[in-house]
């Protein structure tokens, strides 16, 4: 059998990240296929994003509307630099915050080679050196940046492990990286950097934590798409969700954390230590497991909106929407 590490309950087309099967699948990516790859944040969708046919297949496998664009991954500032236009702010950020849990929307270069098919048109394109380490290697191996989104169809709950990739996709993709549990569990912080810096999509790098590095930072209030995590209803677990709640609604879940007296098969606490960290890292994860238990809905403690407290929020709010 060609992967003994997952044969067991066939999951054939999940692999151990060895270097055989990196090259595996970077051969898959040069060939315009898709892979699906672990990143810190959640697993992501990989294509090359240089290939128009490899981003339709995206788009296609995860049912996403054309206006949402998708996040390229590099694995160097200076590949960045090669795609986009100059930037006054990106190298502050860039070296205080990457790689890592950053996305970095600027001006495409109209002599880049980046598919247009994931801009949405726009002129611009959205950028990650991500922190995982085999991420990384395959950028190196198939000399590409990579477009990726969350491993997952569009509105759905984000994945944070290869079994929730399967577990969406089944055998529609070949081959599935397991890089073990995301490490943070939401996806990037997206700072929009074309004209005056706005947060298109909070995440664990805070607004407080970049305006230490940039002091004219504001909130998003354009109404145009330039990243992902903008439209109203995302990240859904596909049943009713109820935010700030101090206790479930009947045939429901209950999603709380730090101190409790609630008791009960249907009572989950995420960090018993209060930390929003442990929250943000367990939250998909438990809300896919809540669905296939049978819940008919989810209430969910009152989020402190500090930190990355801000992030959990958002994504409550639009998984509830």
């Amino acid at each position: 059998m060609h992967n003994k590490y997952f044969t067991m309950k066939n999951y054939s087309n999940i692999f151990k990240p060895t270097k055989k099967n990196l090259i595996k699948a970077a051969k898959i990516l040069k060939n315009s296929g898709i892979v699906a790859l672990p990143t810190e944040t959640v697993y992501g969708l990989a294509a090359n994003a240089y290939s128009a046919k490899a981003i339709h297949k995206v788009y296609q496998l995860k049912k996403r509307p054309k206006k949402n664009p998708l996040i390229v991954h590099f694995d160097t500032l200076n590949s960045i630099k090669k795609e986009t236009e100059p930037n006054l702010y990106l190298n502050k950020l860039f070296n205080k915050f990457s790689p890592g849990p950053i996305t970095y929307v600027l001006k495409l270069k109209k002599s880049s080679r980046i598919s247009r098919k994931l801009t949405n048109q726009s002129g611009t394109v959205a950028c990650r050196v991500p922190a995982n380490s085999y991420f990384r290697k395959m950028i190196k191996l198939t000399k590409t940046p990579l477009a990726a989104p969350s491993a997952n169809v569009s509105n759905h709950v984000s994945p944070t492990s290869a079994k929730d990739v399967y577990d969406e996709f089944g055998k529609k993709i070949k081959f599935i990286l397991d890089g073990k549990q995301s490490k943070i569990g939401l996806e990037s912080t997206v700072i929009n950097l074309v004209d005056k810096p706005s947060i298109l999509r909070p995440g664990k790098i805070s607004i407080t934590e970049i305006k230490r590095v940039i002091k004219n930072i504001k909130k998003n209030e354009s109404k145009k798409i330039l990243s992902p995590g903008q439209l109203k209803k995302h990240y859904s677990p596909g049943i009713p969700m109820y935010l700030n709640k101090k206790k479930p609604k009947i045939d429901g879940a209950y999603i709380t954390f730090g101190r409790t007296n609630l008791k009960g098969k249907n009572i989950f606490n995420l960090s018993k230590q209060g930390s929003l960290e442990e929250v943000g890292k367990k939250l998909y994860q438990k809300l896919r497991f809540i669905k296939k238990q049978g819940f008919k809905n989810i209430s969910v403690k009152k989020i402190p909106n500090q930190g990355i407290g801000i992030a959990i929020n958002d994504r409550l709010k639009r998984a509830s929407s």
